[in-house]
């Protein structure tokens, strides 16, 4: 394993931060989606709500808690 991957972990601090992130692009995903009918820019909104919580949700599993 590289060094720089041996010491890449997430502090309480920024795991919580990370949570509320996560949770708010979630909402706003969901809400682009239920608006979907009346706005035509929903698709690229959702998509980039989407991603922010993918890849939010990706660090969160994979990136070790050090506290």
């Amino acid at each position: 394993m590289p060094a720089f991957l041996a010491s890449l972990h997430l502090t309480p601090l920024s795991g919580t931060i990370l949570v509320v992130i996560v949770v708010l692009a979630g909402h706003r995903f969901r809400k682009a989606w239920k608006e979907r009918e009346t706005d035509s820019g929903w698709k690229t909104r959702a998509w980039l709500f989407g991603l922010v919580a993918f890849f939010g949700l990706l660090v969160l599993a994979f990136v070790p808690l050090k506290g």
